[in-house]
């Protein structure tokens, strides 16, 4: 009888652990911190950025505690919209800041934020090190106060503020989609997605999504997923699959794949162009 009760008891507290664990799944993105693939089929997924990209033109200010890099479009740029630039799993490198440099040649103001604390890495390990400690709680007020610098600061008053991220930003760039309801745009490259039409509901800005056909960390059924929940949660979006590589969209990577990117870009320009301009 009490080996029975034990027995019994040890299944109960099993079940208990599996919705505990459950839970906490559903706390996190659908896809986790990698997306489909572990953490070392991750790091083979990024091969390590040169250094050869433009000299940038913005300049490195303080938004809060936090450095930011700013780039203006000529003119007067105060009015013009604006979007929070989102680095990927390197950190905020030169090849993000001429992310933020391209944009301003667009006429918007592009603050590149840094959600690593002024460190940018040089090996994959580093990089995966430096976005597992990544408290998503702090990046995430990082996130919401640079989208309050540009609506607010005399330099900028932007009228509608987007978002636009890669792989690690990419993934940043929904989670500010879900927590900012004034958020008007939202372009999320390659990065782990949230697919449960409920937990998409909140989202007001329109939605961006690019990703390549032969990413194994977010699998086409995670992207068709991803497509069909936002649909259901009656969020206005558009998602593109492209035949290429994870961090195909990367100028500063060997996996860069320029015609996908190239297409991909005009793709941006048009969907900002559409959600942000007046």
């Amino acid at each position: 009888m009490v080996r029975s009760l034990n027995v019994l008891l040890l299944a109960l507290l099993g079940l208990i652990a599996g919705r505990e664990a459950r839970v906490r799944a559903q706390d996190r993105d659908d896809t986790g911190l990698t997306g489909a693939v572990s953490e070392e089929e991750f790091k083979a997924l990024h091969a390590a950025p040169h250094d050869r990209s433009p000299a940038p033109r913005g300049r490195m200010i303080e938004v809060g505690a936090d450095r930011a890099y700013l780039s203006l479009p000529d003119g007067e740029p105060t009015g013009r919209p604006a979007l929070v630039v989102i680095h990927e799993w390197w950190g905020l490198n030169d090849n993000v800041k001429h992310w933020a440099d391209r944009l301003a040649a667009d006429g918007y103001a592009a603050l590149a934020v840094d959600l690593y604390g002024g460190e940018v890495a040089t090996t994959s390990d580093r990089a995966l090190a430096l976005m597992r400690g990544v408290d998503q709680a702090q990046a995430l007020a990082r996130l919401q106060a640079a989208a309050g610098f540009l609506r607010e600061d005399a330099r900028v008053r932007a009228p509608k503020v987007g978002a636009i991220g890669w792989c690690f930003g990419g993934a940043q760039a929904l989670q500010l989609a879900l927590h900012d309801p004034d958020l008007s745009a939202a372009v999320i490259y390659y990065g782990r997605l949230v697919t449960d039409p409920e937990r998409l509901r909140p989202i007001k800005a329109a939605v961006l999504g690019v990703f390549g056909s032969r990413d194994p960390s977010i699998p086409l059924d995670a992207v068709k997923a991803f497509e069909q929940g936002l649909g259901q949660a009656g969020v206005t979006h558009e998602v593109h699959v492209f035949d290429a590589e994870h961090a195909f969209a990367n100028p500063s990577n060997p996996r860069y794949q320029s015609e996908a990117a190239a297409d991909a870009w005009a793709r941006t320009r048009t969907f900002l162009a559409r959600h942000l301009r007046p």
